[in-house]
């Protein structure tokens, strides 16, 4: 490849080839780091810093948040993140679930903003996240993704059940 085309590859205003695939790796991997923060939270496991990851939760949703039983939206994180982050790696729902982690990585960076530094302590990361799940709202699941199988099946008129050819004129299919 010459330099020329080189520097038309990284240039050019249209998708490089595999980009579908490098968009469905985004989302399966956003989705698996989600993952591992919920499951902590829901077997009660330590994770980072955090001796019980679930106490923490719940600790800041009601000294911060101020929210009523913070024990239940403490519950709805971690399942968010455990079961959305599943659902989301393998694109079934995704745009519901991307939407519930954008509210809640906007809801971490309210929390978390006035105490951890863009630097020091790593505010950077909920933002990123906060922004990938916007993009992945409006971006939409992706070719390869559960979502898209299903919609292609559910609008397909072939298989055992398809009317066979002529039958809807009659009225049978």
């Amino acid at each position: 490849m010459t330099a020329t085309r080189i520097l038309e590859a990284l240039t050019a205003a249209v998708p490089l080839r595999g980009h579908t695939a490098a968009y469905s790796l985004l989302r399966v991997t956003y989705g698996a780091i989600m993952v591992t923060h919920g499951l902590p939270k829901l077997l009660g496991q330590a994770h980072g810093s955090m001796g019980d990851p679930m106490v923490s939760s719940t600790r800041l949703i009601e000294q911060v948040l101020h929210l009523p039983f913070p024990g239940a939206f403490a519950l709805m994180v971690a399942l968010l993140e455990a079961v959305g982050g599943l659902m989301l790696a393998l694109g079934l729902g995704t745009r519901a679930i991307a939407l519930l982690m954008a509210i809640q990585m906007a809801a971490i960076t309210y929390i978390l903003g006035p105490t951890w530094a863009w630097i020091d302590r790593g505010i950077e990361y909920p933002v990123l996240m906060l922004v990938l799940s916007l993009y992945i709202v409006l971006r939409g699941p992706g070719w390869y993704s559960l979502d898209t199988g299903v919609w292609r099946l559910l609008t397909q008129r072939t298989g055992p059940f398809a009317p066979t050819k002529g039958s809807e004129r009659a009225g049978q299919g």
